[in-house]
């Protein structure tokens, strides 16, 4: 039995896609399950609820073997670490009290480099946390997600400008989500790995902003360049559109770590086999139609 969380989630619910089409034994944790598709409802068994609810995960990790474990961001939290905490501290007791013997994670690049990090540093402690267990571990670990790009595609197409908190000639790495979940499912699917690893998943491009920029150019049929947002500006934009500041803190650590630590740069090498989505072509794929 594999349990699911987040699986109406921007990862979750091609997970589950791939999970239902392999033909396994399903359990999802639903916090509104009125939003799973009703084929896929009457092949899974659903506890409704948050993944953050010991209750919940004491009826859900019942005769499970396998979990998938996703934190939901979550920008309205007072705290970035309170949030994750909320959700570290029943998962470690119910996979102590259910024997759980493998969990997958996703998880991030930065192991060993990334310090005062924010979300960064606090996702890896969940990893920690989870092999503290003794579990047997998987830690999905990508850069950056292209699909933040979605986020401004307004922008892009009104003003022409990709806008991003980092310095002009650093290389930012990039993930296309479906790479996330494919990785993901493979690793539930296979019975043969144990012990406490990490598994990179880098897409092929080691591109700087602006030439994300011409990327993105290119594929739209129009010019975009590249500003670059500072954290001050980050951090005003969040306080307006209403986010605490224990989580803007927490955004603030993390893009300032990414910036100074280049755990998302050009060192982390590419990894065809778990990430071959470019740049380009998750463009063309998602981003254009989203802008034209």
């Amino acid at each position: 039995m594999i349990v699911l969380t987040t699986p109406t989630g921007q990862i979750g619910h091609l997970l589950l896609a791939a999970l239902v089409a392999a033909g396994a034994d399903l359990r999802v944790i639903a916090r509104d399950p009125d939003r799973l598709a009703p084929a896929v409802r009457s092949t899974v068994d659903v506890v409704p609820g948050s993944h953050a609810d010991p209750d919940v995960l004491d009826k859900a990790f019942t005769g499970a073997d396998q979990v998938f474990w996703l934190v939901p961001p979550t920008p309205s939290a007072a705290t970035y670490r309170a949030h994750f905490d909320a959700f570290t501290t029943p998962l470690t007791s119910a996979l102590t009290a259910h024997c759980v013997r493998r969990v997958v994670t996703v998880s991030t690049l930065g192991r060993g480099i990334a310090r005062d990090a924010g979300l960064i540093s606090a996702t890896l402690d969940l990893d920690d946390a989870i092999r503290a267990t003794g579990v047997a571990h998987r830690a999905v670990c990508p850069p950056f997600l292209m699909e933040n790009l979605l986020r401004q595609a307004d922008a892009i197409r009104d003003t022409g400008v990709l806008r991003l908190a980092l310095e002009r000639d650093q290389v930012l790495r990039t993930c296309a989500v479906a790479d996330v979940a494919a990785t993901s499912a493979r690793l539930l699917l296979d019975e043969a790995w144990s012990g406490q690893e990490d598994v990179p998943v880098v897409g092929p491009d080691a591109l700087t902003p602006d030439e994300m920029a011409a990327v993105l150019g290119e594929v739209l049929g129009r010019e975009v360049t590249f500003d670059r947002t500072t954290s001050a500006q980050q951090a005003e934009a969040m306080r307006r559109g209403g986010v605490p500041e224990g989580w803007i803190q927490g955004m603030t650590e993390m893009t300032r770590a990414q910036n100074e630590q280049g755990f998302y740069g050009s060192s982390a090498p590419s990894t065809p086999t778990t990430a071959p989505t470019s740049l380009r072509e998750w463009s063309k794929a998602h981003l254009s139609s989203s802008i034209r």
